[in-house]
């Protein structure tokens, strides 16, 4: 855990994804990735097997859907939307990871008191 960079749980990056298509719409997997990157402060960096292993993921759940367009470097890319299914797993998941998120704020605040 002493690395530069954050690894990520299993789970938070179709979270994270999850978020960013609800916020911005739809996006082609580099896009969303470089996104995530940005909100990061560069301190989550996505290669494309890891970006494209989520969307397939949370495509095969019924979560995201997509359909082929063209990208701002008039490219053939692929587009990804969020579904109302994803939107409600969305909510589900965002409220889990503020209660977990929590909890260890205040474990990891207990200072020193230790049971001998």
């Amino acid at each position: 855990m002493g690395e530069s960079r954050l690894d990520l749980l299993q789970g938070t990056l179709d979270l994270m994804v999850l978020q960013t298509l609800a916020a911005m719409g739809p996006r082609h997997g580099y896009g969303i990735a470089r996104r995530i990157e940005q909100l990061s402060g560069e301190q989550i960096l996505l290669n494309q097997g890891t970006i494209y292993a989520s969307l397939v993921r949370l495509q095969q759940r019924g979560w995201i859907s997509s359909e082929w367009g063209t990208s701002e470097n008039n490219r053939k890319a692929r587009f990804y939307s969020i579904t109302k299914k994803g939107r409600k797993q969305l909510a589900e998941d965002a409220a889990y990871w503020e209660r977990l998120s929590t909890v260890i704020g205040r474990v990891l605040a207990t200072h020193g008191t230790t049971d001998r």
